[in-house]
């Protein structure tokens, strides 16, 4: 007898993040696939360090569905367990997910650390299978090639961050033909640079850049930032920030200068990257510096934010039934 998706009765472990600063690892029943859906058995999760630390911290602004209990995750890479007939998807397909809202009442904010997620087959993109854990760096690839997705958008020639977004950042522009600096207050994050400088901003001179890209997420930087910006040069704010923004206005009067925001990627900007990462143009190696088994979430969670060395961690979910 054949069996339709809808009727399934399908679990998953996920990630919960209860309340601030509390996490558990709980079985969750899973939203029925419709025929648009695929059912995506997880490998690999990332636990970002910007977004998910706020949440995690209790610091997320408000904005429409934000509450908990909640899902974290958008970097999730997994295989396709089943594939609904109108999902353009099919079984076996490696891909990668941007997140899930497919826990009932439990919100998903963003919804990809879980073993299992249904989601829209639209939503889930083939990827090479030689990725294997490094596709889930496409959802950050992605962010740092939208700060200039075309060449119509300068590049930066100074980066604020020598995290993960801020070396996607700086490799996309060495690609693009640019010769950005990369500031980093950190000595031991300061090596990794691959066709740029990486320096202590103390030791910067420069007040002649014309773009610089902010991924830090700290406002308090806006007025120094403003300092070393060339005439009619703009600031472009790639990072997260949940304090009110606030800058002098004579100084960036007097430089006319410009403030962009580049928020979150879009569907383009994913095919880009991929596209770029599979013809070997961008590299995603040295990226991923912490693998922690999915049972031990908990503890990842903390380390990925409390740990400056760790740079993206990967949750492992291939041994989570």
């Amino acid at each position: 007898m054949k069996v339709h998706l809808n009727t399934l009765k399908l679990n998953t472990t996920a990630v919960v993040l209860e309340q601030p600063e509390k996490i558990s690892l709980t079985v969750l029943e899973l939203t029925p696939p419709t025929d648009d859906d695929v059912v995506v058995d997880i490998a690999f999760s990332g636990i970002s360090t910007g977004t998910e630390r706020l949440l995690w911290s209790g610091r997320m602004p408000t904005f429409p569905g934000m509450g908990y209990p909640l899902v974290p995750g958008y970097e999730s890479v997994g295989r396709v367990a089943s594939a609904g007939k109108t999902s353009g998807s099919k079984v076996g397909d490696m891909v990668f997910v941007p997140g899930a809202k497919c826990f009932g009442e439990v919100r998903g904010l963003f919804g990809g650390a879980a073993s299992k997620l249904v989601v829209p087959g639209a939503r889930a993109m083939v990827i090479d299978e030689s990725l294997g854990e490094q596709g889930a760096l496409l959802a950050l690839a992605a962010t740092a090639f939208h700060v200039a997705p075309n060449a119509s958008v300068a590049q930066p020639d100074l980066i604020i961050g020598h995290g993960v977004l801020g070396r996607m950042i700086a490799r996309l522009a060495v690609i693009a033909g640019a010769k950005p600096i990369v500031w980093e207050t950190n000595a031991d994050r300061r090596p990794g640079g691959i066709g740029y400088e990486v320096v202590d901003p103390s030791e910067d001179t420069r007040r002649d850049y014309k773009v610089i890209c902010d991924v830090s997420g700290d406002g308090a930087l806006l007025d120094t930032l403003i300092g070393c910006l060339a005439p009619g040069g703009e600031i472009v704010l790639a990072g997260f920030y949940d304090e009110p923004l606030a800058f002098k206005f004579p100084p960036a009067f007097m430089r006319e200068a410009r403030i962009r925001i580049a928020a979150q990627w879009q569907p383009g900007d994913l095919l880009a990257v991929r596209e770029l990462v599979e013809t070997k143009r961008l590299s995603l190696d040295g990226l991923i510096t912490h693998r922690v088994e999915a049972q031990n979430a908990a503890a990842a969670y903390r380390m990925a934010f409390s740990d400056s060395n760790c740079l993206k961690m990967i949750l492992d979910w291939r041994n989570v039934a």
